[in-house]
């Protein structure tokens, strides 16, 4: 069990759950949904949030079970914010579409359902049976056995799904038109091409500068199969990394590494086993086939790989030529504390970037940017606060405040950072530690990756499906017109 679980009650009393608080909005359908309208049928409530990566890895679990036994339960969801910018009702819908999520969802802005359910962490779940009672209370991710258990348990006795009416509860819901990019995760850029992560069509991208695709990896279908360019599956991509000819993908849907060889177009997976790990992957044993939780970015030096393991809050360091993989930094604990190796804790890592002898993190649940120095594996933060000290505001070393950091691109002596959640880019000097606003004219809605080549610095922002080619001496902005 986990903290602030309720177990499983077979039979017995239970206690009536309260309505869901009327001052909520359902961002994705129209009008109020009461429990009430559903007794007679078994009820999954998730509290969640669009930046906890346990969220995001718990509703696949769940759209898992969904499919497995189908009109055995209904699922919504409940997303109560963790940074400002997730306050609207258009921003929870821009991040349920993002994850394709078919449920409702409520948005809970001021937390009122929350501290009325008594909910402890991202992800809960609250299992409610036919007659409108807390049946058990789940607190994390990895719980689709349990669940599954419990839901099949409270349907004995009840008639068979498929001869009750599905109730429509998402009878108008809204679609978001995306265009050639759905939420586009990260760019990456040489001196003549760019290369995308278009995280929402499960698919890379090769693009020349102007944004004609070239060619395209995945097949556009979430999966996971190796195969040739086009005939192979990816799922939610995010961060990329070259080396050698070889373009290094985060493919944090499925829980791996890929690759792809661009000479001839082959992809093949390179590390992961395609579920998500709970440990250390020293404590699996031996070989690329270990499991790591929810990979976000990854970077290159040669056939060294630097992997950000964000749902296991650790980076991981993976040789292809002796097939090994170590753990470089963090305790799997979620936090910003600094330290040697394993006894350091990160939130969250969500970028990387290679410098001469340390890796630098976008600790995008800490709030800040941390230092990992390779000749000893100190982790130290450079810039930023903790995980419960989001901000916005300019500064040195910990008085600087970020929100849910998420994009890095080194350009010699400074480094460009996507502040996610505060929709702004900064610079940031990695030896004063000092950071400031970048300034332009063009409003952001949730950057993310970042990349600098050709004296450009280039951005995925996912919020606006677009890719922007941004000129940081002359404040000059522009969009890609990706087409295919």
């Amino acid at each position: 069990m986990m903290p602030g679980d309720v177990p499983f009650k077979a039979d017995g009393p239970r206690d009536t759950l309260p309505e869901i608080p009327e001052a909520l909005h359902w961002v994705n359908r129209h009008g109020r949904l009461r429990l009430a309208e559903l007794h007679g049928r078994v009820v999954l409530v998730v509290f969640w949030n669009a930046t906890s990566t346990s969220s995001i890895n718990l509703l696949g679990e769940l759209r898992q079970l969904e499919r497995k036994h189908p009109g055995e339960f209904v699922l919504l969801g409940v997303h109560t914010p963790r940074y400002a910018s997730q306050q609207s009702d258009a921003v929870v819908l821009k991040a349920l579409q993002r994850i394709r999520l078919r449920a409702p969802v409520a948005n809970d802005p001021e937390w009122l359902a929350w501290m009325l359910y008594s909910i402890p962490a991202w992800p809960t779940t609250l299992l409610i049976d036919v007659e409108g009672q807390l049946a058990a209370r789940f607190v994390g991710e990895g719980r689709a056995p349990e669940i599954e258990e419990a839901v099949t348990r409270l349907q004995e006795g009840l008639p068979p799904a498929h001869v009750r009416a599905a109730p429509d509860l998402l009878e108008n819901v809204r679609a978001d038109a995306t265009g050639p990019l759905a939420f586009p995760a990260h760019v990456l850029a040489t001196d003549w091409r760019l290369f995308i992560s278009d995280t929402g069509h499960h698919r890379i991208l090769e693009c020349s500068h102007d944004g004609r695709v070239l060619r395209q990896f995945g097949s556009g279908t979430p999966g996971n199969w190796d195969g040739q360019s086009s005939a192979c599956g990816f799922q939610l991509p995010q961060g990329l990394a070259l080396s050698q000819g070889c373009l290094y993908v985060a493919d944090t849907g499925n829980h791996c590494v890929r690759r792809i060889r661009l000479e001839s177009g082959e992809v093949d997976t390179v590390l992961g086993a395609g579920r998500p790990a709970y440990g250390d992957v020293e404590a699996q044993g031996s070989g690329l086939r270990v499991s790591i939780n929810a990979p976000h970015a990854v970077a290159a030096d040669g056939d060294i790989l630097y992997v950000a393991a964000t749902g296991q809050n650790q980076i991981v360091r993976v040789d292809l030529g002796a097939e090994c993989v170590a753990t470089l930094a963090g305790d799997g604990r979620s936090d910003v504390r600094d330290g040697i190796g394993s006894q350091a804790s990160l939130a969250q890592p969500g970028a990387l970037a290679l410098m001469p002898g340390q890796l630098l993190v976008a600790d995008s649940g800490g709030n800040a940017i941390r230092r990992l120095r390779f000749a000893d594996l100190a982790l130290t933060t450079l810039a930023g606060s903790s995980p419960w000290e989001p901000g916005c505001m300019d500064g040195t070393g910990r008085k600087v405040r970020l929100a849910f950091p998420s994009g890095l691109a080194v350009a010699e002596n400074r480094v460009f950072v996507a502040d996610t959640c505060n929709d702004r880019l900064c610079m940031l000097d990695p030896y004063s530690a000092e950071l400031t606003t970048l300034e332009f004219d063009h409003p952001l809605h949730e950057p993310q990756g970042l990349s600098f080549a050709a004296g450009i610095l280039w951005v995925a922002v996912r919020n606006d499906h677009a890719i922007l080619r941004i000129d940081p001496e002359h404040g000059t902005c522009e969009r890609v017109v990706v087409g295919e």
